[in-house]
């Protein structure tokens, strides 16, 4: 930096959190961010390590030259669509919190749906207390099988994910969150690397049309793994692979749990009846959209 450089910047005066919040809002609103006042607070309180009532109780801190340039560089990151979450590099999910990076998902509050779904089907045949055993396929950052696992005491899980890089996320999730005793991570493709049979098949497959990808918003068509997100030319080729293989593999009254998307129902309903499924339940999300299928054999 130039004497010239560092003289002007020693002459102005550091920003405090409302200066610095101001700033990154201006930058967010002119980049086109749908939620600029959100994601600034959110960006900067992870620079600081602190809450929400800790930020608004900050308003007058200083920020050091450090934290400046940090916040900087995460609102730039964010002006060119990068989602908060992955800048902040972990995201809370059903009370659990995530590691992330480009070879996950970021898993979102549609799929704690599921998570409601299994466990309102637990209750409701009184088995919250058994030693269920549970599969999770495609477990990418293992959101959904680490929320089960919290929340079913006795219950224990395997999980599968085609990505290497994924399952070390997961694998290092689960030990953050002291459920990686009760956890098998497998690698391969959908049920392929499993053996025995299980209570619970769960899944967040890829089910986006193919052609429907480009369409996607810049924050998931450009961070999430595209393996993540492409379902092929109709969007149910997962679902083909999922009913086909989790037959053999549910024990006597087991039930299989998968995301589906919002305009899918009847045609994985469809796929399911084809291939001797019964029981089958579609769950709405919170929007009132459909979101997730669940069935019996």
């Amino acid at each position: 930096m130039s004497e010239k450089r560092k003289a002007v910047r020693n002459h102005l005066a550091p920003p405090t959190v409302t200066t610095a919040l101001q700033a990154a809002l201006a930058q967010l609103q002119s980049a086109g961010i749908e939620s600029p006042q959100l994601d600034a607070r959110l960006l900067l309180q992870a620079v600081l390590g602190i809450d929400h009532s800790a930020i608004i109780l900050a308003s007058d801190r200083l920020l050091s030259e450090v934290e400046f340039l940090q916040f900087d560089k995460f609102i730039k990151r964010r002006q060119r669509r990068e989602p908060v979450y992955r800048i902040i590099g972990q995201k809370e999910f059903w009370g659990v919190n995530l590691n992330i990076s480009n070879a996950v998902l970021e898993p979102r509050a549609d799929t704690e749906c599921l998570v409601d779904a299994v466990l309102a089907y637990v209750d409701s045949h009184d088995r919250k207390g058994d030693p269920l055993r549970i599969a999770d396929i495609g477990t990418g950052s293992g959101a959904i099988v680490l929320a089960l696992l919290t929340e079913l005491p006795n219950a224990t899980a395997v999980a599968s994910d085609i990505s290497q890089a994924a399952l070390r996320i997961a694998q290092a999730n689960a030990k953050s969150n002291q459920l990686e005793k009760r956890i098998l991570f497998l690698h391969g493709s959908y049920l392929e690397p499993l053996s025995g049979k299980y209570d619970l098949i769960v899944s967040n497959p890829p089910y986006i049309r193919s052609k429907d990808i480009l369409d996607l918003e810049p924050e998931v068509r450009e961070n999430d793994p595209a393996i993540a997100l492409d379902g092929g030319v109709d969007g149910l080729d997962a679902y083909r692979r999922l009913l086909g293989d989790s037959s053999s593999r549910l024990e006597p009254g087991g039930r299989v749990f998968f995301e589906i998307g919002y305009d899918q129902a009847d045609e994985v309903s469809d796929l399911a009846s084809d291939n001797d499924w019964i029981a089958i339940k579609i769950t709405k999300d919170y929007g009132g959209n459909d979101r997730v299928f669940g069935a019996s054999r």
